[in-house]
């Protein structure tokens, strides 16, 4: 699933492309044809982005929300667009831009109040500047669960995903057992701040990149990350692999659905 710099990144794009202008839109799948039609020609007045959520507004109109779930893309191209290939939820046109939306697990038309709700239930996001980690701090630091799981939770911080969870808890050398209200305030407060740094990063470069200048592949002298997601960092997807800095076979396990990593030897409980 998309991490939350992809989706401001997709704000910024969008914003690029299409704000200040009348839009064509299509729903060449069929499935938000009545949606896509109140948006036909209508001008895109503005951008934002919560977490994984995305929001694209048009004015008396409402906003458009996506969340693009597990299988979801929007891609940008030239031109108003060739004929579809495949189930292309939504299509934004101008002549001189398009996007396409395909597989979301959410696509719909909702209201100002409706996207207040969504913001209402989601936690501090650290892309977003008003964002308060304060909030976060105060439900974590009540919780006797792990903060692995709080860390995913999007009710308190909204945009991390799994690969910023693992890469920020190797970093501050936290195991992800730990129960959220053992950690101490210095440590949620170091935790925030480099969220905030590794996800402005992500949506400057377009990847995940969480290894310190010092533990490059340049820098250790050790060959670069092959993988699909791209991106050099520490202990995702780095099963069964010696921990970059200790040596220590990088361990994995699920947690609440999803799969954990971590060096048993740099996360000590």
């Amino acid at each position: 699933m998309p991490e939350g710099h992809t989706l401001h990144r997709l704000a910024g794009e969008c914003e690029q492309r299409f704000e200040g202008r009348r839009v064509r839109a299509t729903s060449p799948q069929g499935k938000f044809a009545d949606g896509a039609a109140l948006l036909d020609k209508q001008e895109l007045t503005g951008t934002e982005a919560h977490g994984k959520h995305l929001f694209l507004g048009f004015g008396p109109t409402g906003w458009v929300h996506v969340h693009l779930g597990l299988y979801g893309t929007f891609r940008f191209g030239p031109g108003p667009g060739a004929a579809p290939v495949g189930q292309v939820r939504l299509r934004l046109a101008t002549p001189e831009d398009h996007a396409d939306l395909r597989g979301p697990t959410r696509c719909e038309l909702i209201t100002d109040g409706e996207k207040d709700a969504v913001h209402a239930r989601l936690g501090p996001d650290p892309l977003r500047p008003a964002s308060d980690p304060e909030a976060a701090w105060a439900r974590i630091s009540r919780s006797r669960t792990t903060v692995a799981a709080l860390l995913m939770d999007q009710k308190i911080v909204a945009g991390v995903g799994n690969v910023y969870r693992a890469e920020v808890l190797f970093r501050h050398g936290i195991d992800p057992y730990r129960a959220g209200r053992d950690l101490t305030r210095a440590e949620w407060d170091a935790i925030w701040s480099d969220l905030v740094t590794l996800m402005r990063e992500g949506v400057r470069t377009g990847r995940i990149d969480t290894v310190r200048p010092e533990h490059t592949p340049e820098a250790m002298g050790r060959p670069p990350r092959v993988d699909d997601h791209g991106g050099e960092v520490y202990v995702y997807r780095r099963a069964d692999q010696p921990c970059h800095l200790c040596g220590t076979e990088v361990r994995t396990a699920e947690l609440a659905a999803r799969n954990l990593f971590w060096c048993p030897g740099c996360q000590k409980r």
